[in-house]
C-alpha cells in the first residue's frame, strides 16, 4: 500500500488547522486506500496554533508537526516538510482551503498515470484586482524570460513523486523557489486546472513584502531579464542621447546656438550615472544571492519535532 504524504505550512492558521484536518482525513479514510503521513509544519506562527496542533496529533497517529524557531517564510515551510516526509508522493498545500482538498485524489490518479509531478494550475482566482493583475504580469514575464518556461498561474499545490524528491536531496540543490526547480529537472509532469476558492477563515500571512521577495528569487534564479533589464536600458539610453545629440546639432547649425563643451559632458554624464545606478542594482541582487548561497546558511531552524507513532 502506498503512502501519501500531505506538507502543509501553517502560520496564524488557528481558525482552519482543524477543518482542514477533518477535510483530509475524511478524504483518506473514505475515498482512498493510501495510506497517509499529514505535515504540519509551523512557521513560528504567534496565535494558538502550534497548541491546536499538538492536540491534533496526541489524537492522530499520522499526523507529524515540524515547528520553527521563527518566521522563516512559506518556501521554507515547505522544503522542511518535505525533507521530513516518507510518502511515495508528495503533496504540498495551503492550510487556508484555497488550495481545495478535495483535489488530492485526482492528484493520485494522475500520479497512478506515472506522472511523476502533477502541478495544480489556478484558472479562477478569489482575489484582489491588484493581485491578479500582478501575478498575471509577473508570470508573463518569468515565462518569456525564463530559459526553462515556467507556466503561469501554478503555485505550490502539487504533488511531486518520492524520486523527484530523492534527486533534489542527492544532488543538494537550493530549494527556495521550488516552484522553477520542478521544471528545470525536467521530469513527467501533468496539470490539473481548478479554481482557486476564497480563504475560508483567518488573513494572509502572505505580505505584500514576501510576495515581492518570492518573485525575485524566481527571477533572478530562473531568468535573465535583470541581465537584459540592463541591455534594454542601454539601448534606450544610446537611443535617447542619441535623439539629444541630433538636437544639439541642429539647433548649433540652424538656429546658430553655442553650447559649451562642459554643458555637453554634464548632460552624457548624468545620462551615464542613471545607467550605472541601474547596473549596480542588478549586480547587487545577484551578489546578495551567491553570497547567501555561499554562507551556507539553513533554510529553518526546527524547535520541535512532534509525532505520536504507534509502537
Amino acid at each position: 500500500m502506498h503512502t501519501i504524504s500531505i506538507i502543509i505550512p501553517v502560520y496564524n492558521e488557528s481558525l482552519n488547522i482543524d477543518k482542514m484536518h477533518f477535510a483530509i482525513r475524511e478524504i483518506f479514510d473514505n475515498k482512498l486506500e493510501e495510506k497517509l503521513e499529514l505535515i504540519f509544519v509551523n512557521d513560528g506562527s504567534n496565535d494558538n496554533s502550534l497548541e491546536i496542533l499538538k492536540k491534533i496529533a496526541s489524537q492522530d497517529n499520522e499526523v507529524k508537526i515540524i515547528s520553527f524557531t521563527r518566521n522563516f517564510g512559506h518556501q521554507a515551510a515547505i522544503t522542511a516538510g518535505l525533507n521530513s516526509a516518507n510518502g511515495d508522493a508528495l503533496i504540498t498545500m495551503d492550510c487556508d482551503f484555497q488550495d481545495p482538498p478535495e483535489l488530492i485524489p485526482v492528484f493520485i490518479n494522475e500520479w497512478k498515470n506515472n506522472y511523476k509531478i502533477v502541478y495544480g494550475r489556478r484558472i479562477l482566482r478569489n482575489d484582489g484586482f491588484l493581485k491578479k493583475i500582478t501575478a498575471k504580469l509577473y508570470y508573463k514575464l518569468l515565462h518569456f524570460f525564463s530559459e526553462v518556461k515556467i507556466s503561469g498561474n501554478i503555485g505550490d499545490y502539487r504533488l511531486i513523486d518520492k524520486s523527484v524528491m530523492e534527486t533534489i536531496r542527492a544532488n543538494n540543490v537550493n530549494t527556495d523557489y521550488i516552484r522553477g526547480l520542478l521544471p528545470w529537472f525536467g521530469f513527467k509532469s501533468t496539470i490539473v486546472d481548478y479554481d482557486r476558492p476564497k480563504r475560508v477563515a483567518g488573513k494572509t500571512g502572505f505580505s505584500l513584502l514576501k510576495m515581492i521577495r518570492l518573485g525575485l528569487k524566481g527571477l533572478l534564479s530562473f531568468s535573465i531579464l535583470p541581465l537584459r533589464l540592463g541591455l534594454f536600458v542601454g539601448i534606450s539610453v544610446i537611443f535617447s542621447g542619441i535623439v539629444f545629440v541630433i538636437y544639439l546639432l541642429y539647433n548649433y547649425l540652424i538656429n546658430d546656438e553655442f553650447y559649451k563643451l562642459l554643458e555637453w559632458l554634464a548632460a552624457f554624464t548624468y545620462i551615464l550615472l542613471g545607467f550605472l545606478f541601474v547596473l549596480i542594482w542588478i549586480l547587487a541582487e545577484y551578489i546578495f544571492s551567491i553570497s547567501n548561497n555561499v554562507k551556507g546558511m539553513p533554510m529553518y531552524v526546527v524547535d520541535e519535532v512532534i509525532e505520536n507513532k504507534k509502537d
